[in-house]
């Protein structure tokens, strides 16, 4: 089972190249984020008329995600657990069963934080947390599953081009890494890393100051797998061609396949 994360960063201003990049690299699953579009707006029938079922968690202009999914979704949630105050569309869950077993999907995009200190970094670190909860209650109940999306994190020095340009931004922080840090202590792997060591793998792109052309990234997309999922896990790959095609996200697809 082939199992993408994607920032597509606007489905209207996405709305060739995502199809375009679905066509060629087939994914089972495709768990988006940035789909900054209400629910009524977004254009199922495009993606149905490919063989997907379609889920979405939306809002208006902002934030946004959803699940495309080749294979029935069965159980879908919306919005992460621990806070019903929070009203911004940043979680999505849903089963997917294989051949052989079944995977509880975690699409998230994780608050970027700026600017840090401050209230915006407030709700990130506390929404990182009720993550951990949620990653907490899956493993007690022995539900396999794998936490996918934008993280807004830059785990290590090497994730980054110019290290020294993030050391104060939220996605870089001390405080941040240190969450990040305490989710794998959960017994979760990172499965980019766990297939492809190394610094000069990243999955985002500034659109200023020419950060593409002179490969300024920062790898923030991630893939976090349960022990059971982790012990299926095959391949991780980044697509990093997709950011020089024409009116490209600032991100780019990040995926998993899975012996499922």
């Amino acid at each position: 089972m082939k199992i993408a994360t994607f920032n597509i960063n606007g489905i209207k201003a996405r709305i060739d190249a995502l199809p375009q990049w679905l066509d060629e690299a087939q994914p089972d699953v495709a768990i988006l984020q940035e789909i900054k579009s209400v629910d009524e707006g977004f254009p199922r029938e495009l993606f149905e008329d490919r063989g997907y079922n379609v889920e979405t968690h939306g809002q208006k202009s902002f934030n946004g995600v959803a699940i495309l999914s080749k294979l029935p979704l069965e159980d879908v949630t919306r919005g992460l657990p621990g806070d019903d105050s929070d009203e911004q569309a940043r979680y999505i869950e849903a089963t997917v069963v294989g051949d052989h077993s079944s995977v509880r999907l975690c699409g998230l995009y994780l608050p970027n934080g700026n600017p840090a200190p401050g209230p915006k970094y407030d709700y990130k670190l506390a929404w990182m947390q009720r993550l951990e909860d949620r990653a907490r209650t899956l493993l007690a109940e022995e539900t396999p599953f794998l936490l996918t999306g934008d993280f807004n994190i830059i785990p290590q020095a090497e994730d980054a081009a110019t290290p020294d340009a993030w050391r104060e931004d939220a996605l870089f922080r001390p405080e941040s890494r240190a969450a990040w840090r305490r989710l794998l202590a959960l017994g979760l792997t990172e499965a980019f890393r766990a297939r492809t060591q190394g610094p000069g793998h990243y999955s985002f792109w500034d659109y200023q100051a020419g950060a593409w052309n002179r490969n300024n990234g920062i790898r923030i997309d991630h893939f976090l797998l349960s022990p059971a999922i982790a012990d299926s896990l095959r391949d991780c790959q980044i697509d990093k061609d997709v950011r020089g095609r024409e009116k490209p996200s600032d991100h780019v697809p990040v995926w998993v396949e899975l012996d499922l």
